[in-house]
């Protein structure tokens, strides 16, 4: 695996404005949209989903890990950026902590989490309306795995059982998983296997300045659009709106750039 991108925008200082970049003729393929783990980071992909609603840019399929999991579900059951944002600021995060049974495998349990998600998503990743890949990892073997089916609420509230915060969640195959983002905060090489034929655009949440590493999961060939980690804590999101405000010009400029790229190819 190579973990440096074919096409990377670092920061938004590294791309032309949106002002400066003419709007594309016309657009390839559907993309899918990667979003990435990083510890309560809602107001970051809500910005993000914020500018890719505005963009040119044709949504075929989602994935997602940890909070980008939560953030891509909504997504793809068909929610748009502000339905997304409403119910991802709705409360504190701590107010779906519950006490574990099993301390000695995390000191919360997702019961409260899993609740809340299956008011606002369906049963299954069949009912969606795009596909959806969700990284989570096994507890017994660390290895990563993209679940693209089965039991959505239980699926995305193991993409969120932090290791040692939370307790792990037994899926479908009756084995117990954690939040994918220990291992693979974008799991961008097993949506490459998951679906080959389609190229990614991936929202990765990473301050400026640091360096990528193995785990951030980048592989050749996917345009990333990078925007800082959120302040949010459990005890409350902090400056929600102004963090996704942030994040939302960010990702325009890395968007309309993607969009100029698209149009000078097409044009050729």
């Amino acid at each position: 695996m190579r973990y440096l991108p074919a096409i990377a925008v670092a920061a938004a200082a590294s791309v032309p404005s949106a002002a400066s970049v003419p709007p594309a003729a016309s657009v390839r393929a559907p993309v899918d949209i990667v979003l990435s783990s990083g510890f309560l980071c809602f107001s970051r992909h809500c910005g993000f989903l914020d500018a890719l609603q505005q963009s040119q840019l044709s949504v075929a399929a989602y994935v997602g890990t940890s909070s980008g999991a939560l953030a891509a579900s909504m997504a793809a059951a068909g929610a748009d950026a502000d339905a997304v944002a409403e119910e991802l600021s709705r409360t504190r995060p701590l107010a779906s902590c519950r006490p574990s049974v099993t301390p000695w495998r995390g000191a919360f349990s997702t019961r409260a989490l899993r609740k809340r998600i299956s008011r606002v998503l369906p049963a299954t990743f069949e009912e969606l309306g795009k596909p959806l890949g969700v990284g989570v990892y096994d507890r017994e073997t660390g290895e990563p795995r993209l679940v693209t089916s089965g039991d959505l609420p239980r699926a995305v509230a193991a993409s969120c059982a932090v290791p040692g915060l939370f307790a792990p969640v037994r899926l479908d195959d009756g084995a117990l998983y954690l939040d994918g983002g220990a291992v693979d905060r974008t799991f961008l090489a097993l949506h490459k296997a998951w679906r080959p034929e389609r190229r990614a655009v991936c929202h990765l949440v990473k301050n400026d300045g640091v360096e990528l590493v193995q785990r951030d999961g980048i592989i050749d060939g996917v345009y990333v659009v990078k925007t800082p980690r959120a302040n949010a804590k459990l005890w409350g999101l902090g400056d929600f709106e102004g963090e996704r405000k942030a994040a939302e010009e960010l990702s325009k400029r890395s968007l309309a750039a993607l969009a100029n790229l698209d149009r000078i190819i097409l044009n050729k």
